[in-house]
């Protein structure tokens, strides 16, 4: 069984967020490591937020004891789609910003799919032109091209499936 730990986080500009990470130690290295940004404005300098912890009375018990008020931070709750509204419309603020950001690169940048690090190197090298381009590595790739001083962004969606 993964064990994982969720914090509730905050950017220097106020906004609130959780994530789940492997272990304390883990966040501590990602954070460190720059990787932890805002959810909602991309920015740095995340810290830990102010939470309650939640605690369960017994292993035996089968469902998790209802939240109460001393349970978790105040905050919104997560937006819930109303009744009227497809499931495949963004439902938040942040889901329709995210899709207008996914329709911008969609329409301004070629998708090399799974060559994505292969020819951003080349791009970066000189061997192919430059131009925009979007598409997947893995973990690594990514980090190697960051590495090399290849200029990589990661994008917060991830990339529509071929369906044929």
């Amino acid at each position: 069984m993964l064990v994982m730990i969720r914090y509730t986080l905050r950017c220097p500009e106020g906004h609130e967020f959780d994530s789940w990470f492997k272990s304390a130690s883990a966040f501590d290295a990602l954070r460190a490591g720059g990787h932890v940004t805002c959810a909602v404005c991309g920015a740095g300098g995340v810290e830990k937020a102010l939470m309650a912890p939640r605690v369960r009375a017994g292993r035996d018990r089968a469902a998790p004891a209802a939240p109460d008020d001393t349970d978790t931070p105040a905050r919104d709750p997560a937006p819930q789609p109303q009744a009227d509204t497809p499931l495949s419309q963004p439902a938040s603020e942040t889901e329709r910003r995210i899709a207008a950001l996914r329709a911008h690169v969609e329409a301004n940048s070629d998708d090399v799919g799974l060559r994505f690090a292969e020819e951003a190197r080349r791009m970066h090298s000189g061997d192919a032109p430059a131009r925009a381009i979007h598409g997947e590595a893995k973990f690594d790739e990514a980090r190697a091209l960051i590495d090399e001083g290849v200029p990589v962004a990661p994008l917060p969606f991830r990339r529509r499936r071929d369906t044929n």
